[in-house]
């Protein structure tokens, strides 16, 4: 699934009705699906390229969540690990039954 392109000079995101929405659009909701979507599915982006973006808002918003994302997603194994282990500590300490209140 392509989170992010390039196309007639423009930045653009996948909604989440599968439509292509302007990069300059997008919402914190938004980005936090991608995000989501980015450590849940394989996912891929059109490789920055300033050359090939000619909106300079769309320049700046694009590459920094082009890198954001594509970093995550590389890093998507280890973030994942590291929330399992985190769980499991949590699963340990509470699998015998929860503390007790009041004691």
């Amino acid at each position: 699934m392509k989170l992010l392109k390039i196309d007639d000079s423009k930045g653009f995101f996948l909604g989440e009705d599968d439509e292509y929405i302007p990069i300059d659009k997008i919402t914190k909701e938004q980005l936090l699906r991608m995000v989501n979507l980015v450590l849940s599915e394989e996912v891929e982006f059109d490789e920055y390229d300033a050359e090939k973006l000619l909106n300079q808002a769309h320049q700046i918003i694009y590459k920094s969540i082009y890198n954001k994302l594509l970093e995550l997603n590389g890093r998507k194994a280890e973030f994942i690990d590291q929330s399992e282990r985190l769980f499991l500590e949590d699963y340990e300490k509470y699998k015998h039954g929860a503390p007790q209140q009041g004691a």
